[in-house]
């Protein structure tokens, strides 16, 4: 940036203007391109590795309640049919 700043002001400042007046006005505009051209390109490029978070996650909690531990545990998937529900006539 400094280079940039130095040719934009030797642009204003040399006189009289002449073709080194171009000369800093293409420095001063073609510099920031060519140093983010050469910055964002590189040699060792290679591909992310793909990430696994199904292998993070447990299938089951280790801290699950077992059966007989006496805790009351509610299932939302069951779907109820009208076989499980009691006869209203009894």
């Amino acid at each position: 940036m400094g280079i940039r700043i130095l040719c934009f002001v030797l642009m204003v400042v040399v006189t009289p203007y002449g073709w080194y007046t171009w000369v800093f006005g293409i420095g001063a505009v073609l510099l920031p391109y060519i140093a983010v051209v050469m910055a964002n390109v590189s040699q060792n490029v290679r591909p992310p590795d793909a990430e696994r978070p199904e292998l993070a996650i447990p299938a089951t909690p280790h801290d699950a309640p077992k059966p007989d531990s006496g805790i009351l545990r509610v299932e939302e998937t069951r779907v109820v049919t009208a076989a499980d529900e009691p006869d209203e006539r009894e």
